[in-house]
């Protein structure tokens, strides 16, 4: 993602756009005077704008395991790094005079606009303020007017009013430098009067507003589109409760279409899901955890089996930090000696998984193909399969290596799809090549499909309809899938295996799952 920025950065320099700016240094007196008397407008030329910043944001829920509302946690979190990023003083003062953005009529380039408003009432208040202090000092020092004390009254009144509007607004953003969001968050989260109130949700909502248009606002100034990347981790490890809690803080974040948040989960499903099923969330979703993370999920990606390479990689990486015993420059020396495979650069790479992208796509979107028959209906489920069918390709590239056997684009596509559409009995199936595998030559399964290895294994997955009710209510039409594998599609072993190896939208603690219930079967 990083690399992502730089080279949307500097293809927006050789457009010969205006370089973006920060809100630090001399670029705060700048923010600062937007803040107080302009209003941010979305032109079209910021819509076209490619470059973009990640504000990366790492949340351990273990770390708040202890706190009564783990989603509280959450938000305090965002405010607060959001906060760091940018600096206290131009947030505390977006709180007090900040505007939300609003988008321009027409195709005016024009992107900031003078608050009247605003102008007009600071010049009234120090016009008042001048005059009442003139009157005050004229029925104090001029002679013959000093027994006045009108003019006293009138003149005091005056500069003590305009006087204490300005101070007013002073110490409100002087309140918000020194009492953050978070602090705000946590007082709420511990006041046993306010809790149990639906208030609570109200002013916790308040303030993630209040940021979302605050970054709507550095957007304008900053030049480029911000996203704010919230790395979830160790959600496995809390209560059933406080895990609902998190998947309901981010539907709170996400309700918003121009939310500038994604969400990045890192979860094991075999653990969540029944965390999600006993926490009595799923009310209306048939207790089902598996179609609630699909429904929540725009992205999915089921880490495949650790591979040789991968596993040498690890075992390097931890080699490397014993820098104590000297092993960083052992392993530097075992790499020098070892051959290594030369890799292709990343832009030739790139430029063959582009080639190949496109062409899945036209797959997919050519009513004349019969892959486009297979594709689902609702809309979250299609985002999912295009989400995910680069990701697979680049993969098949890159485990490929130098190896010019690889399968098609369209292909690929379609074991995206056959994986969306009916991940357990696709799980039941690889489950059940796995095992021949180990017990059946392989010359045995050179010819075999996918559809017949479960034809011939359909009978034992109906006697486990029971504990696998669940995942097989996530299947699509059963018909349709024997169509896709029989007549369309006919997916061999061989071929099933090698794109096994790069699915990642595929569920792997189902086929787990499976792997352990047909061998207690067998004992």
């Amino acid at each position: 993602m990083r690399e992502e920025m730089a080279e949307r950065e500097a293809s927006e320099r050789l457009c010969g756009r205006r370089a973006p700016r920060s809100p630090h240094g001399w670029g705060l007196l700048e923010a600062l005077w937007l803040l107080a008397f302009y209003e941010p407008v979305v032109t079209e030329g910021h819509l076209r704008r490619k470059n973009l910043e990640f504000i990366f944001i790492r949340f351990s829920a273990w770390e708040f395991a202890g706190c009564d509302k783990l989603w509280a946690g959450l938000v305090s979190t965002l405010c607060h790094r959001v906060r760091q990023h940018f600096g206290a003083l131009p947030l505390s003062v977006f709180h007090v005079l900040g505007s939300r953005p609003r988008f321009a009529s027409g195709f005016s380039q024009r992107e900031w606009i003078l608050k009247k408003g605003t102008c007009l009432r600071l010049w009234g208040l120090l016009l008042l303020l001048a005059v009442g202090i003139a009157v005050l000092l004229v029925a104090l020092l001029v002679p013959g007017i000093k027994d006045h004390r009108a003019l006293k009254v009138v003149g005091s009144a005056a500069a003590s009013l305009s006087g204490s509007s300005l101070v007013l607004g002073a110490l409100s953003i002087l309140k918000n430098f020194l009492v953050s969001e978070k602090r705000k968050i946590e007082r709420l989260t511990n006041s046993d009067r306010f809790a149990g109130q639906l208030g609570f949700m109200s002013k916790i909502r308040e303030e993630v507003e209040v940021l979302v248009d605050y970054l709507a606002f550095m957007e304008v100034f900053e030049r480029r589109r911000l996203r704010v990347v919230l790395e979830i981790t160790s959600l496995d490890r809390c209560y059933p409760d406080k895990v609902a809690g998190v998947f309901n803080a981010m539907a709170t974040l996400l309700s918003d279409a121009n939310a500038p948040f994604i969400f990045l989960l890192a979860v094991d499903p075999s653990v969540v899901v029944p965390c999600l099923e006993s926490s009595g969330s799923l009310k209306g979703m048939a207790d089902n955890g598996y179609l609630y993370l699909k429904r929540a999920v725009s992205l999915p990606f089921s880490i495949p089996d650790t591979g040789a390479r991968s596993r040498l990689r690890s075992v390097e990486a931890a080699i490397q930090t014993r820098e104590d015993l000297l092993y960083r420059i052992i392993a530097g020396n075992v790499a020098k000696s070892s051959g290594a495979v030369p890799v292709p650069s990343r832009r030739e790479a790139d430029s063959q998984a582009v080639a190949r992208i496109h062409e899945a796509f036209r797959c997919l979107h050519d009513g004349s193909d019969v892959l486009s028959r297979y594709l689902p209906d609702d809309g979250a489920s299609v985002r999912r399969i295009v989400n995910t069918v680069p990701i697979t390709l680049r993969l098949l590239l890159h485990h490929a290596g130098a190896s010019a056997a690889v399968p098609s684009p369209r292909a690929a596509a379609a074991w995206v799809v056959l994986a969306d559409r009916w991940p357990c009995r696709l799980s039941w199936t690889l489950q059940c090549l796995e095992d021949a595998v180990h017990s059946v030559p392989a010359a045995d399964l050179a010819g075999k499909s996918l559809w017949s290895i479960f034809r011939e294994n359909v009978g034992e997955l109906s006697s486990l309809k029971q504990p696998l009710g669940n995942v097989l209510s996530l299947d699509g039409d059963a018909e349709l899938f024997q169509q896709f594998l029989e007549r369309d599609f006919p997916f061999g072993a061989g071929e099933a295996l090698e794109l096994l190896a790069v699915t990642v939208n595929l569920d792997h603690s189902i086929r787990r799952r499976m792997a352990l219930l047909r061998a207690l079967g067998r004992l």
